[in-house]
């Protein structure tokens, strides 16, 4: 379909003009501003580089003012550069511009009493229009929420225990992604797998160990005891010099990437090759993972898929608060296998410490 010409003004474009121009009809043009779903992406490109060429904007003070709403979204964040947390919000800032809605964030930190709940207080009190809540930590003022939340929730990561009219999901939970990982070293022939978690304050490493010992368990296999970091190299460093004096331990998984590489520096300081002797598995895919020596087998988590579809699913909440819940699909989980795997250096001995089937 060809485009008709639209004049040049000096007045603001109007949503008309996106019409013309992207050979739509206004209706169109609103469902797609409006971050509305059941419009095609290709209809949905053709309007956003429509509005794009010409300038055009929603005018969201008038549309507030109209509609009694801000026609902002608060973000719950961990204030932190750790890679998990730092991702989740970019892809969260990305998805919030497609939507028409501004973006408010409140980062809370470790040891704030406040929390969770804190954060979500103040961002009702700014009268945002909904609430995105990403990878929260457990803190002492989580175990109530105050004041009431009465707007729709969306959670990216495991949730804290509360209410409100909607609470969505996005994202793969933690313990399916521990599965994959502990699944694969069972698979290579190691008799167990050892667990460097992450501190169990925060919700996703509970999630990362439950799933481990959930699928030891199912496979009838000795659980060892579980070492505990805090997310960072140095404290995988430290797992790993402990690890490295054991010599029953061919299989860890490390709750994230950065444990990892530093739990292989210590094993290969140690003289436990990796993965002749230990095989070691991460989680996240930093962007070094691949680089690392060995190149580092872990999952690859889908930050901005999560946040696209949850972000989706939110606004709609938002918009039509009678309506049923648009449903959010959970991308694959995507195991990226390098050369930090392998199978058992020598055939395991019979572990007449199995638990039976």
């Amino acid at each position: 379909m060809s485009r008709q010409p639209v004049r040049s003004t000096a007045a603001a474009p109007r949503s008309i003009d996106v019409a013309r121009l992207a050979g739509v009809s206004q209706k169109t043009v609103s469902r797609v501003m409006n971050g509305e779903p059941y419009v095609s992406e290709v209809l949905r490109r053709r309007v956003l580089d429509a509005a794009d060429e010409l300038g055009y904007r929603l005018n969201h003070a008038a549309r507030a003012l109209a509609s009694g709403k801000t026609r902002a979204i608060g973000v719950v964040t961990l204030g932190t550069a750790l890679y998990g947390p730092a991702s989740l919000l970019m892809g969260v800032e990305r998805a919030v511009r497609d939507t028409g809605y501004a973006l408010r964030v409140v980062n809370t930190m470790e040891g704030d009493t406040a929390g969770v709940a804190g954060a979500v207080g103040t961002l009702l009190d700014q009268g945002v229009d909904g609430i995105v809540i990403s990878e929260p930590i457990e803190e002492e003022g989580d175990a109530e929420l105050s004041p009431p939340v009465d707007v729709p929730v969306l959670v990216l990561g495991a949730p804290p225990s509360f209410a409100a009219p909607h609470v969505l999901t996005a994202g793969i939970v933690s313990d399916q992604l521990a599965r994959a990982v502990t699944e694969h070293l069972l698979d290579l022939g190691h008799t167990t797998v050892h667990h460097l978690a992450g501190p169990l304050r925060w919700y996703a490493a509970r999630d990362r160990l439950s799933g481990w010992r959930t699928t030891l368990a199912a496979h009838g296999r000795r659980e060892p005891p579980v070492i505990s970091g805090d997310w960072s190299a140095a404290s995988g460093y430290e797992a790993g010099r402990r690890l490295a004096a054991d010599s029953s331990v061919t299989a860890v998984f490390a709750a994230n990437d950065d444990m990892a590489i530093g739990l292989i520096r210590a094993l290969l300081e140690a003289g436990r090759r990796v993965p002749e002797d230990i095989s070691v598995v991460g989680l996240d895919d930093i962007p070094v993972a691949a680089y690392v020596s060995p190149p580092l087998t872990t999952v690859r988590q889908p930050f901005d898929a999560a946040a696209r579809d949850g972000l989706r699913s939110l606004v709609h909440a938002i918009e039509n608060p009678g309506a049923e819940q648009i449903p959010v699909d959970n991308p694959p989980i995507e195991l990226v296998v390098r050369a930090s795997t392998a199978p058992p250096p020598h055939p395991p001995a019979p572990d007449h410490r199995r638990t039976p089937h």
